[in-house]
């Protein structure tokens, strides 16, 4: 399939392409017993290079979800990379491995633990037998705060606030012999994405539609259609052949796989009643990263600190793409009906009860998640992030690198991620 109408270069690094070989369980677990001395999060560099001084240079490589260095998200490795590099004075190397090269996403996990892979970012929510916990959690994520960009911020917040904050989830990442260095990342909204338009009931019967979940799977049951499993690189070719209709897929990397050439209606929600599964990803660390030097270990773990910004950028510039993408191909960019909207929302809320009932989250995810989404839309209004326009003129209003989602990125690490900072 081909690639077009690339993105901008993405500033920062982003979190949807990060991880590293390394014991298992949450990183927070880790004894140190690579050896060496520690720093504090956010020292002086030259603080840094006092601890790194004795310590011999490593090479690990890095699986991003990129397909090539021409990719949309490339820049977003390539940030990442230079994090590493530049934080640990050219100590760490990092060797980008483009388009699944070593494993696909069915083996990242296996080749985290054997250490085919030392980086790699994996999509959990493909693998709901091993981690369900994880697709419980997506699952629960329906019914925050929609937008094409701010709502993308509060969401990416609140699922790696609900990821750090769900043990059973970190122990199923230690049962797979991964270390988690972001438990769930979300990577953008799900959407409808179809080859014919219209969006009411009737438009929904008989259509075969691709499904990345099995929320979303109960979701086209719900709509009386036919769900259909595939992974996000098989999708372009069903559409253009009419294997499936319609897709419910995230619009970075629909506009990377040029979805939108061969299905350019989008349908998107206008309140509580979105799709769920919007977190599918997680970054990881394999199985030698409890040898590395403790100082390595956090210079790892300290780059999410530096990312959260570049996954919100990059995915409102994959939305944005989309919505330009869909124009140029007659597309139309629609929210849902209402009555369509309504079930959608039913559904949703049947799906996170059997959650709550079933106990696995905890009987109080439903009040975790709220809260949650409490605390992150606060701040983010406090920052000043908004909107600045409507989903249908987003590719007019949104301009790369003009808001700042750093300073709620450094909230967001320094009271959810940092406590389970490698000591």
């Amino acid at each position: 399939m081909t690639k077009r109408n690339f993105l901008p270069a993405v500033a920062l690094a982003s979190g949807t392409a990060l991880a590293l070989s390394g014991c298992a369980g949450s990183a927070g677990t880790g004894d140190g017993s690579g050896g060496g001395e520690g720093f504090e999060h956010a020292a002086p560099q030259e603080e840094v290079d006092a601890a790194l001084a004795d310590l011999e240079p490593v090479t690990l490589n890095y699986q991003p979800p990129a397909a090539s260095p021409n990719s949309i998200m490339a820049p977003a490795a390539q940030a990442y990379k230079e994090y590493i590099e530049e934080r640990s004075g050219g100590k760490i190397t990092i060797e980008l491995v483009w388009g699944q090269a070593i494993a696909g996403y069915a083996e990242i996990d296996d080749a985290l633990a054997d250490g085919r892979l030392d980086l790699a970012y994996n999509l959990p929510i493909y693998n709901p037998s091993d981690y369900p916990s994880f697709d419980a959690a997506a699952t629960s994520l329906s019914g925050l705060p929609i937008s094409p960009v701010v709502g993308e911020a509060i969401y990416n917040a609140v699922s790696s606030d609900i990821g750090w904050s769900t043990e059973s989830l970190l122990d199923e990442y230690e049962a797979q012999g991964v270390v988690p260095l972001t438990p769930i990342i979300s990577s953008g909204g799900y959407y409808s994405v179809c080859a014919d338009p219209g969006s009411e009931p009737d438009d929904w019967k008989g259509r075969q539609i691709r499904v990345a979940s099995t929320s979303h799977l109960g979701v086209v049951e719900a709509l009386g259609a036919s769900p259909v499993s595939m992974e996000y690189v098989e999708v372009f070719e069903a559409l253009q052949r009419g294997t499936v209709d319609c897709t419910f897929a995230q619009l970075l990397p629909s506009a990377e796989g040029g979805i939108l050439e061969v299905a350019p209606h989008i349908s998107y929600s206008t309140d509580d009643h979105s799709m769920s599964s919007r977190a599918v990803g997680a970054e990881l660390a394999g199985a030698s990263f409890g040898q590395l030097p403790l100082a390595y270990q956090q210079i790892i773990f300290d780059a999410a600190s530096a990312t959260y910004g570049g996954i919100v950028g990059i995915v409102a510039d994959g939305n944005a793409e989309s919505v330009r993408q869909a124009k140029a191909a007659g597309g139309t960019i629609a929210p849902f009906d209402p009555e369509t909207e309504q079930l959608i929302g039913q559904e949703n809320e049947s799906q996170v009860q059997a959650v709550e009932d079933s106990g696995l989250l905890g009987d109080d995810i439903s009040a975790r998640v709220r809260e949650s989404s409490e605390k992150w839309s606060a701040a983010a209004e406090e920052l000043g992030l908004e909107d600045q326009g409507s989903f249908e003129d987003l590719d007019e209003w949104w301009e790369h690198g003009e808001t700042d989602f750093t300073p709620l990125g450094e909230r967001l690490f320094e009271e959810v991620a940092l406590p389970h900072r490698p000591q």
